[in-house]
Order: C-alpha cells, then sequence, then structure tokens
C-alpha cells in the first residue's frame, strides 16, 4: 500500500541535500561493482543526470519512480529537482544500504523497494489522488530509469501495452516516461518511416505516444564503458492512439509485417493466414486496407498500419479462430508428419530387406 510521510514536503520546490559521499565514494565503501550479466553500467557524472533528469519536465512535488537507481546517482539528481515523493525500485540487494544512506539524508522523500520491475506492480505504490483521467492533462507521476540494456525493451513493450490497456502504472492517466537506451534501440523506437532503423519497436512505440529523442551519452561516461553510445528518450502517452484496436492485435501484424523486412510486406503479413488460404485471405487484406503489397515493412506508415489493423481485426471476425493461428505452430506440425512419414518409409524398407 502506498505509504505516505510527506506531509512537510508537499510545498516542496527543490531542495539541498546535506553532504554526502559521491557516488565514486559509496561504490568504494560499499565494495559495488557492475555485473555484466545484469547490464550494470554506473554514470557518475552528475551533469549528465541532472540532464537527464530535465527532460522529465518540471519535478516539484511530483511522484517518480525510478526504476533501477544503482548507487543512487539519477536518484539525487531527481531529489535535486524536486521530488516530493520517489520510489526506487532496485533488484540488486548490494544497492539499498548505499539507497539508505540516501534515504537518511531526505527524510520522507524516498521509498525503496527490492524487486524485479519487470514484475512489480508499481500502481499500488502511488496515491489514487493524483489520478488523471485519459484525456486531461498527465498526471503529476514520473517514471525515470537508466534502465539496463537486457530489461530495455521487454520492459518498454510491457508498458506500452499496459498504456493501450490503461492499466498498471497507467491507471492513474498519461504517465510519462525519461529512459536511457541502448542507441541503436534508442534509434529504432524513434525512427520515421522509411528510415533504416525502422522496425517493429518504432511503430509500437509511436502508435501510442510521441516519442522524443532527447541527447546521446557517450559510452565513456559510464563505469564500466559499454561497447555502445546511449540514448536518452522521453515519452508521453497519447490522448487517442493512433490504432483503435487491442495491442496484442497490432502487435500480431506489425511483427508478422517485420519478420521478411527486406522484402515485400506481403511476405510477412501472408504468414498471418493458414497455408491453405494464405494467398487469399492475403490478397483480401491488402486489399481491403489499400496497401501497396509491393512495400518493404520499414515504408509502411502508421495510417497504413491502422488500416491494416482494421482490415485483419475484420477478417478475425469472420474467420472463427484466426487470431489463434500461429504459423510456427502450422510448420511444426508439418515438420512432425514428413519426420513420421520418414520413419513409417525407412521401417517399410528394413522390413524388406531379406
Amino acid at each position: 500500500m502506498y505509504q505516505t510521510g510527506m506531509a512537510a514536503t508537499q510545498k516542496l520546490s527543490g531542495c539541498r541535500l546535506p553532504p554526502l559521499p559521491t557516488i565514486g565514494e559509496i561504490i568504494k565503501l560499499y565494495n559495488l561493482k557492475a555485473q555484466k550479466q545484469l547490464s550494470q553500467n554506473f554514470l557518475l557524472d552528475t551533469r549528465l543526470t541532472d540532464k537527464i533528469v530535465r527532460q522529465a519536465g518540471n519535478l516539484n512535488n511530483a511522484h517518480v519512480c525510478e526504476v533501477g537507481p544503482g548507487p543512487g546517482g539519477l536518484t539525487r539528481s531527481i531529489l535535486k529537482a524536486g521530488a516530493a515523493d520517489l520510489l526506487v525500485v532496485e533488484k540488486d540487494m548490494r544497492f539499498i544500504p548505499g539507497l539508505q544512506l540516501l534515504s537518511e539524508a531526505a527524510p520522507g522523500r524516498i521509498r525503496i523497494a527490492q524487486g524485479d520491475i519487470l514484475a512489480y506492480k508499481l500502481e499500488r505504490r502511488f496515491p489514487a489522488n493524483i489520478t488523471k483521467t485519459w484525456e486531461d492533462d498527465p498526471p503529476n507521476l514520473h517514471i525515470i530509469g537508466n534502465l539496463p540494456f537486457n530489461v530495455s525493451t521487454p520492459l518498454i513493450i510491457k508498458w506500452l501495452e499496459q498504456m493501450s490497456n490503461r492499466t498498471g502504472i497507467f491507471m492513474f492517466g498519461r504517465t510519462r516516461l525519461t529512459l536511457t537506451f541502448q542507441k541503436e534501440v534508442a534509434e529504432r523506437l524513434t525512427a520515421s518511416t522509411g528510415s533504416r532503423q525502422r522496425s517493429r519497436l518504432s511503430v509500437m512505440a509511436q502508435y501510442l505516444t510521441t516519442v522524443k529523442s532527447c541527447f546521446t551519452i557517450p559510452g565513456q561516461a559510464f563505469v564500466p564503458k559499454p561497447n555502445v553510445d546511449v540514448g536518452v528518450v522521453h515519452f508521453t502517452p497519447l490522448a487517442q492512439p493512433q490504432i483503435q484496436q487491442p495491442f496484442k492485435l497490432v502487435e500480431k501484424i506489425v511483427k508478422n509485417a517485420f519478420q521478411f523486412r527486406r522484402k515485400h510486406c506481403r511476405r510477412g503479413l501472408g504468414m498471418l493466414f493458414p497455408e491453405s488460404q494464405r494467398q487469399e485471405l492475403t490478397e483480401e487484406l491488402l486489399c481491403s486496407a489499400d496497401v501497396d503489397p509491393t512495400l518493404r515493412p520499414t515504408e509502411i506508415s502508421i495510417s497504413e498500419f491502422r488500416a491494416l489493423a482494421d482490415a485483419y481485426s475484420k477478417l478475425c471476425n469472420e474467420n472463427q479462430g484466426l487470431f489463434d493461428y500461429d504459423f510456427r505452430e502450422e510448420l511444426k506440425f508439418k515438420h512432425q508428419v514428413k519426420r513420421q512419414s520418414d520413419r513409417s518409409n525407412q521401417t517399410e524398407l528394413s522390413d524388406g530387406n531379406p
């Protein structure tokens, strides 16, 4: 449940923290080493952590969730920006003592939760009175995080789905996100129609949000230095999604389209349908959506994906069980039948030998 402790800080307009060990000193004090298997990279430069936080907008008296605070560099910048209520969710127990030290320096402003953000129920940790209607301005609630590379993509997909369904942290309204990604992923999220970086992630993010690429942080700014640069990306959920279909349906269309990204789109979209009806239903889908079958997936606009999703939804309503069809299952079944047939033929040949 939400824990209150902010009575003295509700009118906070920015706060200086008392003298504290530097992040570098915290790392030495608690013998904190980045774990490669957890994709951990520490950002020690306060100018950069302050810059990330500025991309989130005005945090005066805001409620904030920070994902993966680690030794607390970004955490300090969030507090300096005036956040009145900061929930930090950290999976790695080694960082908790350092975060508790920071919590003592900012009494009543930090709540520490140990857990995996992919499974954590954020919506249970904030008060209902901050809720705004979806069509209203965003609530005074932000998600900020220097995300480990290994969770960044599944996490943003999870949040996009919650956004579509208005569940989880998006029960409070159009919660904004300011997050770091591997530069290549950041470029995909913001890639425009026709660009080389255009991908499934581009479409899924852009039909639901306004996505802004803020700036790039060079790899050498992190400890240890990753092999790639890092992009900071800001998301504001759209009051009206550009595609008015269930998330899973849109995801299936987009995923199939991009599985053969160098081929004409009819190749991937055709895999939405059973082999016996593939040619007929693919032509019907493309014709109904008025989409050129020779377009590459990267060339399909959001409005064309909207038309494809609407046309596919209509076909699913007309063809029972179509939405549940998975071409991989059909392919797997065909291979099993072939293997059984081959074994039967070998047995017959063996039985026929003298």
